[in-house]
C-alpha cells in the first residue's frame, strides 16, 4: 500500500479523528511477523498537524472496514475511552457457512485466551471467561452460505469468529476456528467492518462512517443476492458517500 491509495480511503476527516477503511491483509501494527503495517502510513495522514494520528481501538489483520485514529493526544485519549467503555457502535458483515437458527439473535459466550506451545494461542468460549456479547442479523441465505450482520456488544480479541465458529457457523476463509471447511469455500476471511458509529462530540449527532463492501468478498455476496451490480448492499438505505467532517485542518 502506498501513502497516496490510503489516504483515498479516509472515510471521515476533522481536526481531531480519521476514520478510514482499511483493508484486508495488512496488520494495524507490528507483530511478531514483521512486514508491512498500517500505521507506518500514518505519517501521510498527518495534515499540518505535528504528529501523526495514532490508533482508536483495532481491527484484526485479515478484517477490513472502518478504522478510527485520532490526531492528538486527547483525542486519542479519548476514543480508548469510547471503545472501553462499549459506546461505540460497530456493524460487521459476514458471510459464513451454514445457517443461523433464527433471522435475528444473539450470542452470549464467555471467552478465554488459551495459550499452547505449539500453536501460540486463539480464544474459545469459557464459562470462566470474560463476558462476551454479539447480536446477529441475516442478510441473505444460500444452501450452504449466510450473510450476516454482526453487532459486538463487547469487545474480546477474535469474539466474532469464536461466536459465530460456537453457532457452528464459522466465518468463510476462518482456518484457525472453521478449519479446512472454511478456507475450502475461499482462502481470504470474509469479514468486513462497514459501519462504525462514534458518539464523540457532546452537542453534535454522532459521527457516521460507511466502508464499501471490499472486493474479496463481492464474488460470494453477489452469488447469494446480497449487493447489487454494482456492489452496493441491497440491505441498506441509500447514504450519502463519503462522510466528511466540517474541518480539513
Amino acid at each position: 500500500m502506498t501513502d497516496d491509495e490510503l489516504i483515498a480511503r479516509i472515510l471521515y476527516r476533522d481536526g481531531s479523528l480519521l476514520i478510514v477503511d482499511k483493508p484486508a491483509g495488512i496488520p494495524v501494527h507490528a507483530g511478531f511477523g514483521g512486514g508491512e503495517t498500517l500505521d507506518q502510513h500514518f505519517p501521510a495522514l498527518q495534515f499540518g498537524l505535528p504528529n501523526p494520528p495514532q490508533l482508536g481501538h483495532r481491527l484484526d489483520k485479515d478484517t477490513s472496514g472502518c478504522l478510527a485514529l485520532g490526531r492528538h493526544r486527547r483525542a486519542i485519549r479519548e476514543l480508548g475511552e469510547i471503545f472501553a467503555g462499549q459506546k461505540a457502535q460497530k456493524t460487521y458483515l459476514a458471510v459464513v457457512l451454514g445457517q443461523l437458527p433464527d433471522d435475528e439473535g444473539r450470542v452470549d459466550a464467555p471467552l478465554a485466551k488459551v495459550s499452547h506451545e505449539k500453536r501460540s494461542w486463539w480464544m474459545k468460549v469459557d464459562p470462566a471467561g470474560q463476558a462476551s456479547v454479539t447480536d446477529y442479523r441475516v442478510v441473505a441465505r444460500g444452501e450452504r452460505l449466510t450473510v450476516v450482520d454482526l453487532m459486538p456488544r463487547t469487545g474480546r480479541t477474535h469474539q466474532l469468529r469464536v461466536h459465530m465458529a460456537y453457532l457452528g457457523c464459522p466465518i468463510v476463509g476462518d482456518g484457525v476456528y472453521g478449519g479446512d471447511a472454511a478456507r475450502a469455500v475461499d482462502r481470504s476471511l470474509h469479514l468486513h467492518a462497514r459501519e462504525l458509529e462514534l458518539p464523540y462530540y457532546r452537542k453534535k449527532p454522532p459521527i457516521l462512517a460507511r466502508a464499501p463492501v471490499p472486493p474479496h468478498m463481492l464474488r460470494l455476496l453477489g452469488r447469494l443476492g446480497a449487493v447489487d451490480g454494482e456492489g452496493a448492499l441491497l440491505h441498506l438505505a441509500p447514504v450519502a458517500t463519503p462522510v466528511v467532517g466540517e474541518a480539513a485542518t
